[in-house]
C-alpha cells in the first residue's frame, strides 16, 4: 500500500512542524501571556483580600460603634426613666399637698357649717319654745279661763319638749 509507505516520509515532517508550532505556541502563550494573566489574577486576588479585610474592619468598627451606641442609649433611657419617676414623685407630692390643703379648707368650712347649723337649731328651738310658751298661755286662758304665768308655761313647755 502506497499510502502506508508515504506515512513514514510525511510523518517525520508533520511531527517536526507540530513541534515547531507547539513550541512557538508554548513560548508565546506559556512564557508571554500566562505570566501576565497569572499576575493579573494574583493582583485581583490580593485586591479582593484587601477589600475583604477592609470590609471586615469596617464591620467590626460598625459593630463597636453600635455597641457603644446601645450602651449610651440604655444609659439615656435609664436617665430618662429616673427623670420621669422623679417628676411623678414630685407631682404626687404636690398633688398630695394640694389635696391636704383642700381637705383642711373643706373641714374648716364643714366645721363652720355645723356650728351655724347648731346655732340655727338652738335659735329655732328657742323660738319654737317661746312660741309654744305663748301658745300654751293663750290656749290655757281661752279654754280654762285661767291666767298662766310665763315662768310656769315655760317650765311646762320644756318638760313636754324633753319627753316628746
Amino acid at each position: 500500500m502506497p499510502q502506508i509507505a508515504q506515512l513514514a516520509e510525511t510523518w517525520s515532517s508533520q511531527v517536526f512542524w507540530l513541534l515547531i508550532f507547539f513550541g512557538l505556541t508554548f513560548f508565546v502563550i506559556g512564557r508571554g501571556m500566562v505570566p501576565k494573566v497569572m499576575e493579573t489574577v494574583a493582583h485581583r486576588d490580593s485586591q479582593i483580600a484587601g477589600d475583604l479585610a477592609a470590609a471586615k474592619a469596617a464591620r467590626d468598627a460598625a459593630d463597636a460603634q453600635e455597641d457603644a451606641w446601645r450602651v449610651r442609649e440604655n444609659e439615656n433611657r435609664a436617665s430618662a426613666q429616673a427623670i420621669v419617676a422623679k417628676a411623678k414623685d414630685e407631682a404626687a407630692a404636690k398633688s398630695e399637698k394640694k389635696l391636704k390643703a383642700a381637705q383642711a379648707r373643706i373641714d374648716s368650712k364643714l366645721d363652720e357649717a355645723e356650728t351655724r347649723i347648731a346655732e340655727a337649731r338652738t335659735a329655732a328651738l328657742a323660738e319654737v319654745e317661746s312660741v309654744a310658751v305663748e301658745a300654751a298661755q293663750d290656749i290655757v286662758s281661752r279654754l280654762a279661763g285661767v291666767k298662766v304665768t310665763k315662768p310656769a308655761a315655760t317650765k311646762a313647755v320644756k318638760e313636754a319638749m324633753n319627753h316628746g
